[in-house]
């Protein structure tokens, strides 16, 4: 790996139950609205027809949702692009459901919810709705699972020269699931980064370093619970920057043993 990766951002997509999309969210992290008026239950992808999206668990709803409005954003066509999908714990409600009807009643458990607990299975139901034959990646790094993604994500792009769509979506848990998994709320963040060019509206230069990592600063405490509780949500100091257009260096969790120095640079426009 080079000494620094440089990338350009072309989209960004966004949905929390109070952040609908990123327009909402960079008014809310600009502080000029306090959250969306009436906070939605679960995201509902336009991507996936009708049936499908009541079929569709809320970890493949959360990350097709932010997928397809990062790639709108940025005006690339899905199927052309390669992806990473980053989630530290899956889909955290079939999972009760699964340990739940094991030990009532083994011989019950769906098909369809078993097939949708595998942690892949958001980025299948993505290739399978746009078309994508491109690589397809699924990441979980605990914690650092943000940060870990977007470290193979700027690889991707950097080495392969190419834009690459990276999404990371966590739902709050649910159950005696809850007793021990610290999420709370669902969240999730895509991105499309590409070698810099003009269709970039920022730039981030990222190294790897084991330096502490910093906390989230003391303002739009509305996001406070989200950044602490799932993991997705540690992208919220760089979705600051980017709202306020911002130059500035932030340190990002990507593992146990390893920190993202992460330089944002000036837009370019």
């Amino acid at each position: 790996m080079k000494a620094s990766l440089d990338v350009g951002i072309e989209g960004v997509g966004l949905w929390a139950a109070e952040l609908p999309d990123w327009e909402t969210g960079r008014q809310v992290l600009c502080g000029k609205v306090e959250n969306a008026a009436v906070p939605a239950s679960r995201p509902a992808p336009g991507l996936l027809a009708p049936t499908e999206r009541r079929r569709a668990p809320e970890s493949v709803l959360l990350a097709i949702e932010v997928a397809q409005q990062a790639c709108a954003m940025a005006e690339r066509d899905p199927r052309e692009l390669p992806n990473v999908f980053a989630s530290a714990y899956g889909d955290l409600a079939i999972n009760d459901y699964l340990c739940a009807t094991l030990v009532r009643a083994p011989t019950e458990i769906s098909p369809t919810r078993f097939h949708n607990s595998v942690h892949n299975a958001p980025a299948g139901y993505w290739t399978i709705a746009t078309g994508c034959m491109a690589a397809s990646t699924a990441v979980s790094a605990g914690a650092a699972t943000f940060g870990a993604g977007l470290l193979e994500a700027a690889l991707l792009a950097s080495t392969e020269s190419c834009p690459v769509l990276l999404a990371a979506y966590d739902i709050g848990a649910v159950g005696p699931i809850a007793d021990v998994v610290a999420c709370r709320a669902s969240f999730g963040v895509a991105f499309i980064l590409a070698p810099p060019s003009p269709r970039a509206f920022a730039r981030l230069r990222l190294r790897p370093q084991t330096t502490a990592v910093a906390e989230l600063a003391p303002e739009a405490s509305v996001l406070h619970a989200s950044y602490r509780d799932n993991p997705a949500a540690r992208s919220l100091p760089l979705l600051t920057a980017l709202a306020r257009r911002e130059s500035c260096t932030q340190v990002l969790s990507a593992g146990p043993q390893l920190n993202l120095r992460m330089e944002i640079l000036p837009w370019s426009k």
